[in-house]
């Protein structure tokens, strides 16, 4: 996938453009309505779909304190982009500064760099720019003016409820992976490298891959049966989100993964893991041979 980094790289591209523009965390079942409208017009008029968001999350620089959790980060969000068959992606930069932006400036940003401008899509209820101060009719209006199409793409429902990253993240937060899965028209993933650890897991014979996620909303702490992604191909696992209270005290919760019938290097490699099912809340056991016992016993129900 293209990353771009600057509203004027737009310049480079192929026109007509169609831009797809939004925060997009999850690229749940919502966002994708809103890109698919912009790849259906690149398709029609032989353009190019781009899909345009903020990085760092805007809620994180214009209130922190109250920012939510992602559901993921940029480079899993670029990941699953790439599996919606869009080929770029702009990540605009925003700062305190550029939030002042008034919303016809910004437009106006994207109207002088495309080579043209062929379309916006929106969610419908979208607000942009300064003081949020933009909206559908403003880009409507500005589409008249500057000779682009524009879809204002309407809340898509799921059982009466608006699909949102909101309800998303309390379903995982509840470890409820059947109704995310349902929101976000695919399984809920985490996405990480593998970083070093104790190697705790090696010396019980069980190795471990610790994965640094980029995901911020994770569900509860436990051990899960999973399925991770090294390159295309997933592999069954068994994994901890946890804090790890048989071997440290007041740990940061951690997520380890052991991949069953599997072994290999993966240090500095990128995982991607797959939630099926919670096997047990997470436990302290009164030593390492208790603990080894359970996870022996955590492996064959993983493959139950």
């Amino acid at each position: 996938m293209q990353v771009l980094r600057s509203i004027d790289a737009l310049s480079a591209l192929p026109g007509p453009l169609a831009l797809a523009v939004g925060v997009f965390d999850g690229i749940h079942l919502g966002h994708q309505e809103v890109i698919r409208a912009a790849q259906e017009h690149a398709t029609q008029h032989h353009g190019t779909a781009v899909v345009v968001t903020f990085d760092p999350h805007p809620a994180q620089v214009l209130r922190p304190a109250a920012a939510p959790k992602l559901l993921c980060g940029p480079r899993h969000q670029q990941l699953i982009l790439a599996q919606t068959g869009i080929g770029c992606l702009l990540a605009c930069p925003f700062t305190a500064e550029t939030a002042k932006t008034p919303a016809r400036e910004f437009i106006q940003q994207l109207v002088s760099a495309a080579r043209p401008l062929g379309c916006i899509s929106v969610g419908y209820t979208w607000s942009f720019g300064y003081k949020r101060e933009g909206d559908i009719h403003l880009l409507m209006d500005m589409g008249q003016q500057h000779d682009f199409a524009v879809y204002g793409v309407p809340p898509l429902k799921i059982d009466g409820q608006v699909v949102s990253s909101t309800l998303i993240r309390e379903a995982i937060s509840h470890g409820d992976f059947t109704t995310a899965a349902t929101l976000l028209g695919r399984s809920y993933t985490v996405f990480g490298t593998v970083v070093e650890g104790r190697k705790l897991g090696r010396q019980l014979g069980f190795p471990t891959a610790n994965v640094e996620v980029e995901n911020e909303q994770l569900p509860p702490l436990g051990v899960y049966a999973v399925e991770a992604r090294i390159g295309a191909q997933w592999h069954p696992a068994v994994a901890n989100l946890g804090r790890r209270p048989t071997v440290a005290e007041n740990a940061e919760p951690t997520l380890e993964v052991h991949l069953l019938d599997w072994s290999g290097d993966l240090y500095g490699k990128d995982l991607e893991v797959r939630f099926t099912r919670l096997l047990r809340n997470e436990m302290k056991f009164n030593g390492l041979e208790e603990l080894k016992a359970q996870i022996s016993r955590d492996i064959v129900a993983a493959r139950g």
